[in-house]
């Protein structure tokens, strides 16, 4: 089992992970374009991808071909997770982050001004990282709807 550090290291240029995927590279590049994923970009420009990169594109892979989910589908999916639960915003905040006001894609894809997520690499943030399996989304719709 890797350890949560190494479950998010870069690891795999883009082809190995196409491979391993059974994907195309093109395929992987629109899932970026997309807002589905960040890969990690060296300063060459080449893209890595960590474990955590491949579970996240198993599970949307997973909900394109088994479950008949669109990308947008997927990027709905994606924008309802509450990032402003889970890095503490304020109210305030929240009047005025579009990632709160917004559902049409993820967190991530939004360029953030005047909040908290300002200064963070989308890359390292609990929102990108802790929802990258598809079991973690669910469990955390049912965290959520435990709480009403």
């Amino acid at each position: 089992m890797l350890s949560e550090e190494n479950f998010h290291l870069p690891l795999l240029p883009i082809r190995s992970a196409a491979k391993l995927l059974n994907i195309s590279v093109h395929t992987l590049r629109m899932y970026e374009k997309e807002g589905l994923i960040l890969p990690y970009k060296k300063e060459s420009s080449h893209r890595l991808y960590s474990n955590s990169d491949i579970e996240r594109l198993r599970c949307i892979r997973r909900a394109i071909n088994e479950s008949k989910i669109s990308i947008a589908g997927i990027k709905t999916i994606y924008s309802m997770i509450p990032c402003y639960e889970i890095v503490n915003c304020s109210q305030t905040v929240r009047a005025n982050c579009p990632a709160f006001k917004n559902h049409s894609k993820p967190c991530w894809n939004f360029n953030h001004t005047d909040n908290p997520c300002q200064s963070k690499d989308c890359r390292s943030c609990a929102v990108y990282q802790n929802y990258s399996e598809c079991g973690k989304i669910k469990e955390l719709i049912q965290d959520i709807i435990g709480q009403n």
